[in-house]
């Protein structure tokens, strides 16, 4: 039996009697408290599950030779015998994060200890609700599955994070590539030959900075995903908060502003007609028409194509227009964030996405309208911290959700 078929085997649906059950349940007790505690002695692992020492001895040697667990050495205690410590084997599987953006995608390969081990950046992509990008997208994924140093029998799973309207647990995205009645996670299942989940591009950043970013001890969390559009991920009790149909976190339409500005979603006065990475590039155009300069004008015209990242790479630079621009955006941004803050009380919230780069051109105006806005009694008791993963955010978010729902999809 492989690794893999023996991780299967034991998170499965068959219904066993007896010893044959228990053994399968205590398993899944096994690895699981491994994996949120780490490497543990045989004694550590009987107190926490309550069995005998030969139970928990024979079971972690079962566990040992499917290769998913090993001996990692005696721990550091200093007196009397030292025992064995037992934990998750890194190299018995791995999973897949796929974060796709307006103008590229970022793709990451996580193992089993949930450790980012490679990883590719910025892949040049345009995102197209067309049957020819997703095409494309396909493309991108199959190369970098072809192209990682590991077993490709090992890769269990793969999460692909959009923005958008997402059902998650049907696999069903209803803002891009919904061109079948068959769930998109299938569709892309069966084009890459592994087991695959959609997510909402926020959501995931949320759950990767939640376990693996900026999170201490905060179980109630808000994450804001700054990009061409605005996102919003919420960690209730530690958990994604996705809503009835999976469509939680549709922060930036929120009719904020009595503008006449149609917003994508076609309604008016939404925060991203005023507040986004869109709106950005529109106030720039706008400003520039009215007589403003800036670095980013090429023979005093207006640069073709111009890109989010074209005015967060100016702003950084000290570009006096961008500068004011991003600040009238985490203005326009901490209003929105106050009105978070007042309904959901959360102990912190994050600022990501690439609007994030800016740092401190956008932290403090968000940090100062928060101030303005917001309920002094709870203002005081939420934290505001940037994203400690920066890009890296949803393709480790991507991993883990995939990770975690292979585990739960298979109990």
């Amino acid at each position: 039996m492989t690794t893999q078929e023996s991780i299967f085997d034991i998170f499965s649906e068959e219904h066993l009697a007896g010893v044959a059950y228990k053994n399968k349940s205590l398993k899944r007790s096994i690895i699981d408290h491994l994996d949120q505690s780490g490497n543990s002695t045989i004694t550590d692992l009987t107190i926490a599950l309550n069995i005998s020492v030969p139970k928990t001895t024979s079971l972690i040697n079962e566990l040992m030779t499917d290769g998913i667990v090993k001996d990692y050495g005696k721990d550091d205690s200093k007196g009397g015998r030292r025992a064995s410590m037992y934990g998750l084997v890194a190299e018995c599987g791995f999973f897949i994060g796929v974060d796709i953006k307006n103008f590229y995608v970022n793709l990451g390969l996580l193992d089993f200890k949930k450790e980012l081990i490679t990883s590719e950046m910025h892949v040049p992509f345009t995102l197209a609700n067309t049957p020819e990008s997703f095409k494309d997208l396909i493309d991108l994924i199959l190369h970098f599955i072809n192209n990682v140093s590991v077993d490709k029998k090992k890769i269990f799973a793969a999460c692909l994070n959009l923005s958008g309207r997402i059902n998650s647990e049907k696999g069903y995205s209803y803002s891009y590539f919904h061109f079948n009645e068959e769930p998109l996670s299938q569709i892309v299942e069966n084009a890459i030959g592994i087991k695959t989940f959609v997510e909402n591009d926020s959501r995931a950043m949320a759950y990767g900075e939640f376990y693996n970013g900026t999170v201490h001890d905060e179980k109630n969390v808000l994450f804001l995903n700054l990009d061409y559009g605005i996102g919003l991920g919420i960690m209730i009790d530690g958990k994604i908060y996705r809503g009835k149909s999976g469509f939680s976190g549709e922060f930036g339409h929120i009719p904020i502003f009595s503008n006449e500005i149609i917003c994508h979603c076609g309604k008016k006065g939404c925060l991203e007609t005023e507040a986004s990475g869109q709106a950005l590039i529109r106030m720039f155009q706008e400003r520039i028409e009215q007589g403003h300069t800036s670095a980013l004008l090429q023979n005093k015209k207006m640069p073709d194509n111009l890109r989010v990242s074209d005015i967060i790479q100016a702003t950084l630079h000290e570009d006096t227009l961008c500068i004011e621009l991003i600040a009238e955006l985490g203005e326009k941004i901490g209003r929105g964030i106050s009105v978070l803050i007042n309904l959901f009380n959360p102990e912190l919230v994050i600022i990501g996405g690439i609007l994030a780069d800016t740092g401190d051109y956008i932290r403090l105006p968000i940090r100062s309208a928060l101030n303005k806005y917001s309920l002094s009694l709870v203002n005081n008791d939420t934290q505001l911290r940037m994203s400690k993963l920066h890009e890296k955010a949803g393709i480790i978010g991507g991993c883990l959700i995939a990770r975690h729902n292979l585990l739960a999809f298979n109990k």
